[in-house]
């Protein structure tokens, strides 16, 4: 069958040059590659073939044949494919390449939605031309994420008078400002900003206000005990906060909710349909969520449907929250629901709540039990069409029978995750991890193999033991010469029978997984948040003893793998697997490898290096692992991935050669991001770090770098300054299948 996601043809021709100095040609807006390529290819020599006669020589026949090609196609196609330039690009530089493209940049279909979300090479000057020019034809824009743009540059928005929509989470922006800016937004239905310290809900103007009044959809991200505009939203429909509030200030003054005490009128709850909050590590962000849960133990709101609480580790049930679950378990029907912890352990409450058509549950740490899982959640196997995400992270039980009978070890029940399967067959996104799933022997009856029958999965997070077959054959156990270098390149496309473990199995049947976790039961990154470094770490299962090179190399069957995420696997021998992705997973994007092989030596480095070579879609590089050697052996290979941006690497007692970084950095053109943290003094890494933003800042203005020792005690204070979207998608290690409803904001 084929994917879902259409590609336009690609053309054939002679190399060209480029259209305009800072083009973005090479990414795409929702992140597809472009068919032409920023630094000349066949896409740039078509368009140089169909401009008017300026220039000093005459396009080839080469080239205006491919020129008649590409500019050939119908208004459609080239609609598509002008969809997947980035916005500065497309109004700055595309349009201006031919009378006809002209006209197609400025179609209504590529103004109306502007995204500047991760478009790296925005700079200040192209941000307010591009405002200039189609300011007034804007009607939503995702600025989520710039923070390299100055506030006075952000309040360009304020041209844009049709907006409905805007995302400028992450961006700087002042009480002041965003009252001015707000004012002049009147159609303006749904926001999304950062509450700052320093924020005053009473520099807000009555213009302001009565736009916000007028907001049905908001999304909140706290960095101070605030209600921030959501007492001004009085027909909110949509709430998201994200609490991230730090427990102390850079000068060690311990902060308080009760700062949040009269400030602000009471929130208005009454319209509400999606409630959803993700919490920080830490006591304050629980103490500031509270008050907002307060006024809907009151009322719950009659519309409600979705109900969403993230907190990681405990948060104790108070009387008002107890009232909100009882009052929702009477009134409401939900469609969506995630709570802590220690509000579903040892209650009946699944019992008593009423569910709708759920696209999306998350029990994630819960000693949530197999039996209860069927019998409460899923009704006693009833068929659950409409659930498409469901994560079940942590539930170290939601397998078995019997939370109070089983140990951790202990096999699973195939006949539980069979009903599940049977009756949530739609699935879409399943996270199994951080639990110990093992199979027992039977035909039929492994995990792998009832989730092969989950056909519509595109995202998996599953717990590395769970995918070893039940016992071990003795056709896994290596072969190895005395004196003899052996590095076996399974699946390397040679005839033969085909593998037959239960994983290479289950990858078969799903073929159109877009995102792939496997990671060790027992695995905890060395850089938790708000947290001094882990220095040791627990062993991994035994049974994952059982997964090595050529369990990974199974993965390359993945032709459409986007992100792929593999953490504590002790028996990767040479990581000849990797090189497998690499050569098949051409879409890959996002790569994350964590505690491969044994701890004392990195022993993948060399299939590393050439999978990297292979790697040329690869954006996000995040690399874990004790003892990691970042030298020019590393960094030639990386270099060599073109579309690279950003990279995070993570070594307790690992080293770096200031030289190779610095090499690496001016041939790699794109990467915005370089986060180090190693076993490296402090005067190395403040020196290198310097060097790099002296040498590259002007050129990359969201430039982030961070090179930092590892085990310093500093390094709380150092992380807290990293941009919000970097930290939270590839500095800070966490599985990311099903942790959100789909499409839950933009």
């Amino acid at each position: 069958a084929p994917h879902p996601t259409w590609r336009p043809p690609r053309v054939a021709g002679g190399r060209g040059p480029r259209p305009l100095p800072g083009s973005l040609w090479s990414r795409g807006r929702a992140g597809f590659e472009h068919p032409w390529r920023a630094r000349g290819g066949p896409g740039a020599a078509a368009l140089a073939a169909d401009t008017s006669n300026d220039g000093d020589m005459p396009p080839t026949a080469a080239a205006v044949a491919v020129g008649a090609h590409l500019l050939g196609f119908s208004d459609e196609i080239l609609l598509h494919i002008l969809s997947h330039v980035p916005s500065t690009d497309l109004v700055l530089n595309v349009r201006r390449t031919c009378r006809k493209l002209a006209v197609l940049c400025l179609d209504k279909s590529l103004t109306h939605t502007v995204l500047l979300q991760k478009d790296y090479e925005a700079s200040e000057d192209k941000v307010k031309q591009l405002v200039k020019e189609i300011g007034r034809e804007i009607q939503q824009l995702n600025m989520a994420g710039c923070y390299w743009l100055s506030g006075a540059t952000i309040e360009h928005v304020a041209r844009c008078r049709s907006l409905v929509k805007v995302n400028l989470s992450g961006c700087h922006l002042t009480s002041l400002r965003l009252s001015k800016m707000l004012s002049a937004l009147q159609h303006l239905r749904s926001l999304a900003i950062d509450v700052s310290p320093g924020f005053d809900a009473g520099q807000l103007s009555g213009e302001c206000k009565a736009t916000l009044s007028r907001v049905r959809e908001l999304k909140q991200t706290l960095y101070t005990p605030s209600y921030g505009v959501v007492p001004c939203c009085t027909s909110l429909e949509k709430l998201l906060l994200y609490f991230e509030i730090l427990d102390r200030t850079r000068e060690g003054a311990i902060l308080s909710g009760q700062l949040m005490v009269g400030q602000s009128n009471v929130p208005h709850y009454q319209n509400l349909r999606v409630f959803y909050a993700r919490l920080a590590p830490g006591y304050i962000n629980q103490e500031v969520v509270r008050l907002y849960l307060a006024v809907l133990s009151d009322r719950t709101p009659e519309n409600l449907h979705a109900f969403l609480i993230s907190v990681p580790g405990s948060f104790a049930e108070s009387g008002a929250t107890k009232n909100l679950l009882d009052s929702m378990a009477r009134n409401v029907a939900l469609d969506a629901l995630q709570l802590p912890k220690s509000w579903l352990n040892g209650s009946s409450l699944l019992q008593h709540m009423k569910f709708n058509n759920p696209f999306y549950f998350s029990f994630s740490r819960c000693t949530l039990s197999g039996g209860h899982l069927i019998q409460r959640v899923i009704d006693g196997a009833k068929e659950l069409r409409s659930l498409a995400s469901l994560n079940l992270s942590g539930c170290v039980h939601c397998l078995s029978p019997d939370s109070l009978l089983r140990k951790a070890e202990d096999d699973i029940d195939s006949g539980i995750l069979e009903t599940l399967v049977a009756s949530c067959r739609n699935l879409r996104h399943l996270n199994l991890s951080a639990a110990h799933h093992h199979s027992s022997e039977g035909p039929g009856r492994h995990l792998c193999q009832l989730l092969a029958r989950l056909r519509h999965l595109r995202s998996l997070s599953l717990p590395v033991c769970s995918v070893a077959d039940s016992a071990p054959r003795s056709d896994r156990v290596p072969k190895v010469r005395i004196g003899v270098q052996s590095c076996p390149n399974p699946f390397s496309g040679q005839a033969g029978p085909q593998p037959s473990s239960v994983f290479w199995s289950l990858l078969k049947n799903v073929p159109f997984l877009e995102r792939l976790e496997l990671i060790g039961s027992n695995f905890s990154s060395a850089m938790p948040r708000n947290e001094p470094a882990i220095r040791n770490s627990l062993p991994p299962c035994s049974r994952a003893q059982n997964v090595g090179d050529s369990e990974v190399a199974a993965i390359g069957q993945l032709a459409f793998l986007r992100h792929l995420t593999l953490a504590q696997l002790p028996s990767i021998l040479t990581g000849s697997g990797l090189v497998s992705i690499g050569l098949q997973c051409q879409q890959l994007q996002s790569l994350s490898l964590a505690n491969l092989g044994m701890m004392g030596k990195v022993v993948y480095m060399s299939a590393l290096s050439d999978m990297l070579k292979h790697c040329k879609r690869l954006k996000d590089l995040r690399l874990e692992q004790p003892y990691f050697s970042a030298n020019a052996q590393f960094f030639q290979a990386l270099s060599q991935c073109s579309a690279l941006q950003r990279l995070c690497l993570v070594s307790r007692s690992g080293t770096l050669q200031p030289e190779a970084v610095l090499a690496f950095m001016a041939r790699c053109l794109h990467v915005v991001v370089c986060h180090m943290f190693t076993g490296e003094s402090l005067a190395t890494c403040k020196s290198l770090q310097q060097s790099l933003l002296r040498s590259f800042q002007a050129e990359r203005p969201a430039l982030n770098v961070v090179i930092f020792p590892l085990l310093h005690e500093g390094l709380t204070n150092v992380i807290r300054d990293v941009p919000m979207v970097h930290l939270d998608e590839i500095t800070l290690f966490k599985s990311r299948v099903a942790e959100e409803p789909p499409n839950l904001w933009w």
